[in-house]
């Protein structure tokens, strides 16, 4: 099975997620097929702190990609802050 998840970035105490599609038997921080987003948990004002490519997400999704439930609350956090 296909999922979109976070993969964990950054150091210790300063983390950043890229939000990944990679096969669910891969752990976390593994192999990934595509890169979709990122998100950045603390981003200052000013500073971007998520991104997804909302075409690639619905091209995944379209294929039976499942987003991870932390994936999802992003997705509808970024719907939120579009409109």
């Amino acid at each position: 099975m296909v999922v979109i998840r976070l993969s964990r970035g950054g150091s210790k105490g300063r983390p950043f997620f890229n939000i990944v599609v990679a096969d669910k038997r891969v752990r976390r921080d593994g192999r990934f097929i595509e890169r979709i987003g990122f998100y950045n948990p603390i981003a200052v004002e000013g500073e971007e702190g998520l991104r997804i490519a909302q075409d690639r997400l619905t091209h995944w999704r379209s294929v039976g990609a499942q987003a991870s439930p932390t994936v999802e609350r992003l997705i509808k956090q970024a719907a939120h802050k579009a409109a």
